[in-house]
């Protein structure tokens, strides 16, 4: 399957029964997928009239107790950054995909990592954060979608997927399996009040004082987040003199730059951050005692290496290899820029 495909059929067979999407390339097939196998499913998939008004017609879904999503990429989802800030707000949980493409504004449609900032520091208004995940494969896509469903709705929060249109477009063997859904109850959804206390779902709070405890609140649930939610992989730390970090699709060929290092016997070591918010800080601490030189390798111009810095307490030499616009860094720039560093 394409990675488009797998992250749609994931999300159908991890409960998905909402979707309302807007076309954009490179994440159409994901749309049209969804349209065709969401009725099959019992699941309703709506072409809504805007990015906007898709959004908002999750934020609806979800507040009704459905499991809802959306999917768009790079401008698209710009435009989805209020709604997403609501459902923040609102403690309504939504997976969110995001297919990245070249930027700023239109840009192009060829794979870009530039996201990065939107996605983990809070793309639209207010001090709130959404848990993205990074997959890196069409397998792993089609996994990250139960993983998606089942944190937004333990947290009550907005799941990001961040993926590129390389991973999108790509196909793979996959090999699919039921996946395991676990139900959570959902007292406080709108679906009717008869026999009871009518639920309010809202993000506004006039009363003086009462926004401010929404936020302690939510900044709670967040520090659990960060905690319980750090998740990646490592290799080949134990004799390295230089890290390399990266993820999603650029993992994919730094992993086989530093796979050929290796076998020419240099000491090169990889971290890859699966959960981007929270960053994986913890993946670092056991290298904090060590003398090593990292090196950063993204499609974007130096987001991700931000979070590195952070988790190296800019204790630690690193160094960057990026491009954006569509370009990415090839196996044969990276394992000439680590030479170097050597």
């Amino acid at each position: 399957m394409s990675g488009n495909d797998a992250i749609a059929e994931g999300a159908i067979r991890a409960g998905c029964r909402f979707y309302a999407g807007y076309p954009i390339t490179p994440q159409n097939e994901l749309t049209a997928y969804m349209a065709e196998h969401m009725p099959e499913s019992g699941g309703v998939a709506i072409q809504a009239e805007s990015e906007l008004a898709a959004i908002n017609m999750v934020f609806g879904a979800a507040a009704a107790g459905a499991r809802a999503m959306t999917s768009s990429s790079s401008p698209g989802i710009s435009l989805k950054q209020e709604g997403i800030s609501y459902l923040a707000g609102a403690e309504l949980p939504g997976v969110i995909v995001n297919m990245m493409r070249g930027g700023p504004g239109l840009g192009n449609i060829a794979p870009s990592q530039s996201d990065y900032f939107q996605a983990t520091r809070g793309g639209g208004h207010g001090d709130y954060r959404c848990l993205v995940l990074a997959p890196a494969s069409v397998e792993e896509a089609f996994g990250q979608m139960f993983e998606a469903f089942d944190r937004a709705d333990r947290y009550r929060n907005p799941v990001i997927i961040l993926g590129d249109g390389m991973l999108g477009q790509m196909m793979e063997p996959l090999s699919v399996s039921p996946g395991r859904i676990k139900s959570y109850a959902k007292p406080w959804a709108l679906t009717g009040c008869k026999g009871r206390a009518p639920n309010i779902i809202r993000s506004l709070y006039l009363k003086d004082g009462a926004l401010e405890d929404v936020n302690l609140r939510l900044q709670k649930k967040y520090a659990l987040m960060r905690r319980t939610e750090q998740r990646w992989e490592s290799a080949c730390l134990d004799d390295a003199r230089v890290v390399v970090v990266a993820y999603g699709g650029m993992f994919r060929i730094v992993k086989g730059a530093v796979r050929k290092l290796r076998e020419a016997g240099k000491k090169i070591g990889l971290i890859r951050p699966i959960s981007l918010w929270p960053f994986p800080d913890r993946a670092f601490e056991p290298l904090l005692k060590k003398r090593l030189s990292y090196l950063a390798v993204e499609m974007s111009y130096g987001q991700m290496i931000e979070d590195v810095r952070l988790a190296l307490c800019t204790r630690q030499p690193i160094e960057f290899l990026g491009r954006a616009g569509g370009g990415i860094p090839t196996e044969e720039a990276i394992i000439k820029k680590i030479k170097t560093m050597l």
